[in-house]
């Protein structure tokens, strides 16, 4: 079970075309859901840049987005590589719009956190938390645990990502599932948590909220 959730938390990225793209041959290549504002993507598209000289422009997609965008141009490419959660890359193996691809230290990735083919492998996996603009609680205090979203003080200040569609929200709901007691063959706890969160009105973006949160908009994430 713990290496099943490590799994879940991680993030892949993955290969799509066999073949340089028209895109790629002019020192351009196109990344789905490479956000310049998330998993410092900012500092790795200049150093792709610099040492590289391949321009990757900037892409704001979600994981469910950027699956639903392969699958869509599935017999005419446009990505060369993409960027998402691991049970997209999956996804994404298991419908045939993934290439196999093998980077440098590829034996360094551990077998849990990679297709033994390549169609998809993990580049980072972190802990999830919470994360709060304290001076938007308006003197509220900050928040410990999943349940103390729940209370009325917090109504309109929580925002997740909708886990249908964006790995990070996916990811939530697992960990929060599994510290109400729930499995992955049973989501009933997070199911019955995010029915009684939404008496509290949270917010939902459809992307990555980092600057939503600095602004206040979001105190809570």
């Amino acid at each position: 079970m713990v290496r099943t959730l490590k799994l879940l938390m991680a993030t892949a990225f993955v290969a799509l075309a066999i073949k340089p793209s028209v895109t790629l041959a002019a020192g351009n290549a196109i990344c789905y859901n490479c956000p310049p504002q998330w998993a410092d993507w900012a500092s790795q598209l200049k150093a792709i840049k610099k040492n590289l000289g391949i321009n990757l422009p900037h892409d704001n997609k979600n994981s469910g987005q950027t699956l639903s965008q392969l699958l869509a141009e599935k017999d005419n490419p446009v990505a060369d590589v993409a960027y998402y959660g691991v049970s997209f890359g999956i996804q994404a193996k298991e419908k045939g719009v993934a290439a196999a691809y093998k980077p440098k230290h590829w034996d360094e990735i551990p077998a849990g956190l990679k297709d033994p083919d390549g169609k998809w492998f993990t580049i980072h996996s972190g802990t999830l938390g919470l994360f709060v603009n304290k001076a938007a609680l308006g003197g509220a205090p900050v928040p410990t645990s999943w349940k103390d979203l729940l209370k009325p003080e917090y109504k309109g200040m929580v925002g997740y990502l909708d886990p249908s569609s964006a790995f990070v929200g996916y990811a939530g709901a697992v960990a929060i599932n599994r510290a109400l007691g729930g499995s992955l063959d049973d989501f009933t706890p997070v199911i019955n948590y995010f029915k009684a969160l939404a008496k509290n009105k949270p917010i939902i973006p459809k992307q990555t909220s980092y600057a939503r949160v600095l602004s206040g908009e979001i105190p809570i994430l």
